[in-house]
Parts: structure tokens; sequence; C-alpha cells
């Protein structure tokens, strides 16, 4: 059975319509691998009964010649996402056994398409993290290991469980967020293909806020070509989310493979950071040699405002969320800590259910929304985004996209940075410029360190232009051709 996991998401597909195997068994040796792999803990809810049954349905559909874009294809969703009757906590003990009445946008048009719901994957709390250690039910570990060390390492984050599933063959693919990096940096740490689309493109109905004007859904996979399938599927207009985009949904699978002859990619100067590993810095290069290679002209941009984006978003993103999570009081759902009156209920219950992570970020959004303190942080925040965004635009008048690094290291051991929350943050250097400007951005495994650990390289692209980010994501994925994989030791 293990060979079915090491499909991808396009020969399973394949395979199921050419009836080489069922949607039954495909799902059930990946509901062995799910079970087999408890000690990464990916999954914090596993859902076997349901995927079984759903695959049954699938199998009905494919026999009756009824079959969708991704019938019988077993995919793990992130906890950020609301499944109907099947707990969703959003990785935190705020929420409790909380079983939403309702469906997600993407989960439903997933389901609409014929995919199986293996079960619910582990995050960040509220998605607010770079390593998967806020999470109320512990830690992702990494499939990945150095080469001769023993450490346990992380998946990255918010995304860590659906990086580390995808990456350890537990599912063909599966739902992630990214309000900063949180699909690229978890895809770069784990050797896997992660896409942010462009704000809108994807519905954020029955998804989880943490920061609204930042959030964006996408896919994670092993391949290039995987992430544009499912994406076809996640991607579409939702009038219940006022942020969407009415616009089509382009065939996404046909930009993969498509010559990139032509194209001028841009490199930012700004990304050329102080202490950046040399590794990384020669990795920059060999993909900028690839893509050269492959016909594209590159260019030397500038983005001058970069330096200022990691503080912009730790002030913007931050905002919203204390915000947003001021719903979580104890009235409705979710935990409630019973207190002396109702505001003693309200402190003890959010004391209690917030992680150590989140309650810093309510402290700092509520600090920079103060009445005092609103012009001086959160609007000049506002104004520097901006700025970021105009970089973006006067960037693209010369270029069609640009080739970054994903990450400014390979994946770190876990507790290595837990107590120095600015050394996390500055994880996000590569990537928060993306989610600022509303961008689309992919990152794609190109490399390992050192110690064998992968390494991606980062590709961004103008606002709804994911199909040259396809094409040029599979002329990277080609010319690396990236085939390690993490030695299973658990």
């Amino acid at each position: 059975m293990a060979e079915l996991t090491s499909l991808t998401l396009k020969a399973a597909l394949d395979g199921l319509k050419a009836k080489t195997f069922s949607s039954v068994e495909l799902t059930q040796a990946h509901v062995a691998a799910v079970e087999a792999a408890r000690a990464l803990n990916a999954f914090v809810l596993e859902t076997p009964d349901k995927a079984l049954e759903m695959a049954r349905a699938s199998d009905a559909r494919r026999a009756a010649g009824q079959a969708g874009p991704l019938d019988g294809a077993p995919l793990g969703i992130k906890d950020l996402f609301c499944t109907e009757g099947v707990r969703s906590t959003a990785g935190s003990k705020i929420i409790g056994e909380f079983k939403p009445t309702y469906e997600s946008t993407v989960t439903a048009n997933l389901w609409r398409d014929g995919a199986v719901m293996l079960g619910k994957l582990n995050m960040d709390e509220f998605a607010m993290g770079s390593s998967n250690e806020t999470s109320a039910w512990g830690p992702v570990v990494n499939p990945w290991r150095a080469q001769g060390g023993n450490a346990q390492l992380t998946p990255g984050g918010s995304s860590g469980g659906s990086a580390a599933a995808v990456a350890a063959e537990l599912c063909l693919g599966a739902t992630a967020t990214d309000t900063g990096g949180s699909i690229r940096q978890p895809a770069s740490f784990t050797g896997t293909v992660g896409i942010k689309p462009t704000y809108g493109r994807v519905s954020r109905w029955g998804i989880v806020a943490f920061a609204s004007s930042l959030d964006q859904a996408g896919p994670m996979a092993r391949t290039v070509e995987d992430t544009a399938i499912l994406l076809k599927s996640m991607a579409g207009h939702d009038p219940n989310d006022s942020t969407s985009l009415p616009v089509e949904t382009p065939d996404f699978p046909a930009f993969v493979g498509k010559s990139v002859k032509g194209l001028r990619v841009g490199v930012p100067k700004e990304y050329r950071v102080d202490g950046m590993p040399p590794e990384i810095e020669k990795l920059w290069e060999q993909g900028i040699a690839w893509l050269r290679e492959a016909g594209c002209e590159i260019v030397e941009v500038s983005l001058p405002h970069t330096k200022y984006a990691l503080p912009a978003y730790y002030i913007v993103a931050p905002a919203e969320a204390s915000s947003n999570l001021a719903r979580y009081d104890g009235m409705r759902y979710g935990l409630r800590v019973e207190g002396g009156n109702l505001t003693d209920t309200y402190e003890k219950t959010r004391a209690e259910g917030f992680g150590a992570e989140v309650k810093r970020r309510i402290l700092i959004g509520t600090y920079v929304l103060s009445a005092g303190y609103y012009d001086a942080y959160y609007l000049k925040a506002l104004k520097v985004r901006r700025r970021i965004a105009d970089d973006f635009d006067q960037a693209f008048e010369k270029v069609d996209a640009l080739l970054t690094p994903t990450a400014p290291s390979a994946a770190f051991a876990l507790g290595d940075k837990s107590d120095d929350p600015v050394a996390m943050y500055l994880n996000d250097i590569f990537t928060v410029t993306v989610n600022l400007a509303g961008l689309p951005g992919m990152s794609v495994p190109a490399g390992v360190d050192a110690n064998g650990l992968p390494l991606g390289l980062q590709l961004i692209g103008r606002a709804l232009d994911e199909g040259t980010l396809f094409s040029l994501g599979g002329a990277l994925e080609k010319a690396a051709d990236f085939r390690a994989k993490p030695q299973k030791w658990w």
C-alpha cells in the first residue's frame, strides 16, 4: 500500500481514472499512513470513517461516469477551516470542542469536486507562529532530520501540520493559509510546494480569522502541478466573502510546463540581507541561472521599503487580530471559565483559553489601536503598507515576476527560537511583503543545505497572475529536479 501514498496527486487522479485502483484502496493506504505517523503530531483529528464513506461515494460516482476533477483524492484540512459536524479548533483551547454547523467555502469546493477528507491538520494557535509550537495540541515534528542529527525540527508555521503531512506522504495535498508566509515558509522547510494566491482569489468564508486583510488560503502539495490542480478547485468568487474577487478561475494546470522564454524576472537587491547563510545566497544565484537557461531575462529591481515590511506587518496583523479575537469570550461556544461576575468570567476564560503568543499579539494589537498610539503606530504602518505595494507596482512595470529566497534558513530545532519572539518573527522577512501587497507568492523546493535539509525559492507575481508563477515554478522544479525525501524515522 506504501506505493499508493507516494503518488503525486496528478498520478493518483490518473490511476483512479484508469481504474488501476479505487478511491477506497487509495484512502485506506493514506488512513494507515496517518495512523502510523502519529509521532509527527501532524493531525489533531483523524476522520477515517468519514474518509472511507467519502471514498465509497466517490467510487460510486466514478462507476456512474460522474467523477469530478478531484474525485477520490484523500486530502488533509488545516484546522483553521470550518468543517460541518467535524471539530474545528484553530489550534486553540478557547474554541474547545466546537463542531461547525456549516462548511467553509474552500472545503465545500473541494468536496464538490470529489475530494476525500482524512482529518484536520495541526497548526499554530489562530495561525500565529512560524514554527508550529504555539498549538494547543503540541508542536508538529518535521519528518526531515539533519544528516547525522537526531534533533526534532520544526516544519515551519503556521501551516506546519499541512507541510509535514504532505512531506511525509500522509495525504496527496492539503489546505493551508498564509497571513505573512504561513504556506511558503513551511513549504521551504519541508521540501514541498506551496502557493499563496492573490488576496481575494480564494474565499475566506468559514476560515477562522487572524488578520482579515492579510489572510489567504492556498494549497500545499508535492509538485507545482498538484498545487495548480488544487487551487483550481479551491478558488472562485464567493458572495459570502465581501473581499472575494468576482473574476473567472483560470485553468491553472495548463500553465505548468508552458515555455517561460522571454519572461522578465526581477531580482530585488533589498532581499540580500546581512547574515544570510551563504547556502541560501548560492541557491538564489542557482535559481537565477536556471531561469536564465530556460530563456528568462534577469533584471535587478529595487523594492526600497522592504526593510520596513516586518515592523509594519507586526503592527497591522496584531491590530486586526486583537479585533477578530475579541469574539472569544466564553459566552456562546468553546471554553468557559466561570468567574464572580461577567467581567471576571471574560477575563478568566481568555486567560486560560489563549496561549502565550496569541496573548502577546492581542496586547500589541490593542496597544497600537489605543487612542494615544493609533496615529503613531497603526496609521503609520498602513502608510508604509501602501508604499510597499507601490514598490511592487513599479517593479512589475519592468518585470513579469520576482525571484527571492523563501526563508532565511533551513528548518531549525524545536525550542530553538521559542523564547525569542523577534528571532521567530524574522522567519517572515522574505514573505510578509507579499501579504502586505496582496500579491501571489509560491515556494518551490530547489535544493538542500549542508545538513541535507530542504531549501525553497520564492516566486512573486502580479495580482491575479498565478498562471505565470505556475509556469516559472514548473521551470524551476524541472531544473532543480528536487527528489530528496525525508528518511522515515517515525
